[in-house]
């Protein structure tokens, strides 16, 4: 073992005792969370009511494993350090989400996807084993053959089961480079039915997809965009600059070809978090050229959002252009494929909110795991969809009517924006028994919230 790997290690043990020295600081009566300097959930949370934990000292990679292809990394390390970390090895984690500043314990307890998904499920499948804080305040090991029921639980429960210490996951081999095909369709079934087909080969023409993801601009106007590994030289496109990637994307007819150095590909939404960058102006010309690169990212978009969140900048705007305030409308949901263009027309005919993202994902593990039930092996479409609309007759009518879409067309909803469920209906659809028994086990007075409070009644 190198030095800088006992480095890591000894620091990596220091961060856990001050977690745990946090977690004993925080009076009996008050819920424990964690204290964190940001965050990629987009629901509103009450004020806390005891200092969070410390989690200063888990942040870093702690070892990577080349051969076994493998590392061990703290909770609080960001996909960012992470990424660092491995590329230089010529490997990454199995699914990459999009953004920077997701952590790996987040993507794990929440829920992360990429266009990885497609063949590697979902982030919490490459967990070979995991060290949770529970809520008795023991840090234990969940793997596949101990604790099994927290380790299938873990996943989708936002750290109201524990929180991840230590996670070892499963990395793959990548190449130098990523060269594009970016398809266009006219019809939302025919790009359906081509993902559907690339899903199940794996390849198009003969030729192989390591990545799959999509655009949707209107019913007429939307995307796949196919990724293909290799270690072949020339010339690559940046889009850290004055280009922006999605709108590389659009063309009229046929196929457009692009190339990526492999770690541009990885972030290739962060700098402009997508396209909602356009909402801080960030894509006009002039103000793209006077915008600093360095805050050319997810991370301080997110900052800028939260700013306008607490002091309501955009309905004063819009109050003062005597039009009604805005309804946020920020969530993923997944979709069975089979249904996902039925979904789509839908959603354009209903919900005034475009362009819209699409990646496909296959749960691989045939165990499923109970807080997500979707079904194994099966295809699902993750649609995503960021923006605002008209706040309607009631707390989040639109939110509320897309759950009810959602919920017909047989898809599920990720947690980690607003929510309106009833008790009855969430039970039901995140593994309510199931997660009450486990909850009973390691978290047996409470002292970390409760699911259903946190996701949907924003405690």
């Amino acid at each position: 073992m190198t030095t800088r790997a006992n480095d890591a290690r000894t620091a990596h043990a220091a961060g856990v005792e001050r977690l745990l020295a946090s977690y004993r600081a925080v009076p009996p009566t008050a819920s424990v969370r964690l204290a964190k300097p940001t965050s990629n959930l987009f629901r509103s949370r009450a004020k806390p009511d005891a200092p969070g934990l410390d989690t200063s000292g888990l942040t870093g990679v702690i070892a990577v494993d080349p051969d076994a292809r493998t590392v061990d990394v703290a909770g609080m390390c960001t996909y960012d350090d992470l990424v660092a970390a491995t590329l230089p090895h010529g490997l990454a984690p199995l699914v990459v989400p999009q953004l920077k500043t997701i952590t790996l314990g987040g993507a794990v307890t929440g829920l992360g996807i990429e266009s990885t998904s497609f063949r590697n499920g979902l982030p919490h499948e490459s967990v070979l084993e995991l060290d949770i804080l529970t809520g008795t305040g023991e840090v234990i090991t969940a793997s596949p053959t101990e604790h099994e029921d927290l380790y299938r639980a873990f996943p989708n429960s936002y750290g109201t089961l524990g929180y991840a210490v230590r996670l070892r996951i499963e990395l793959e081999p990548v190449e130098p480079f990523v060269e594009l095909r970016q398809l266009r369709f006219h019809s939302l079934p025919d790009l359906v039915a081509a993902m559907g087909r690339i899903v199940a080969t794996g390849s198009l023409d003969g030729a192989r997809v390591d990545y799959l993801d999509g655009v949707v601009f209107s019913a007429t106007e939307s995307y796949l965009c196919l990724g293909t590994q290799t270690a072949a030289s020339g010339p690559v496109s940046d889009y850290t600059g004055q280009k922006i990637y999605y709108r590389s994307i659009q063309h009229d007819e046929g196929t457009t070809v692009d190339r990526l150095t492999i770690h541009d590909y990885l972030w290739r939404w962060d700098t402009d978090w997508f396209w909602c960058s356009e909402a801080f102006g960030a894509q006009r010309p002039l103000v793209r050229r006077l915008w600093p690169r360095a805050l050319r990212r997810s991370s301080f978009y997110g900052k800028l959002m939260r700013y306008e969140q607490r002091f309501h900048i955009g309905d004063r705007i819009e109050r003062l252009r005597n039009r009604p305030p805005r309804e946020r409308v920020v969530q993923d949901v997944e979709i069975p494929i089979s249904r996902c263009a039925e979904f789509l027309n839908w959603f354009l005919a209903t919900v005034p909110i475009e362009p819209i993202w699409l990646c496909p994902l296959r749960v691989r593990d045939a165990e499923g795991w109970p807080l997500y039930p979707l079904r194994p092996l099966e295809t699902y479409v993750n649609v995503g969809f960021w923006s605002t609309v008209p706040v309607g007759s009631v707390e989040g009518a639109t939110n509320r009517l897309i759950e009810a879409a959602v919920s017909e067309f047989d898809g599920h909803k990720s947690l980690y924006s607003d929510s309106y469920y009833s008790p009855e209906k969430f039970d039901e659809l995140y593994g309510g028994d199931t997660y009450r028994s486990v909850k009973k086990r390691y978290d047996p007075d409470s002292r970390l919230l409760d699911l259903y409070a946190k996701a949907v009644q924003r405690r």
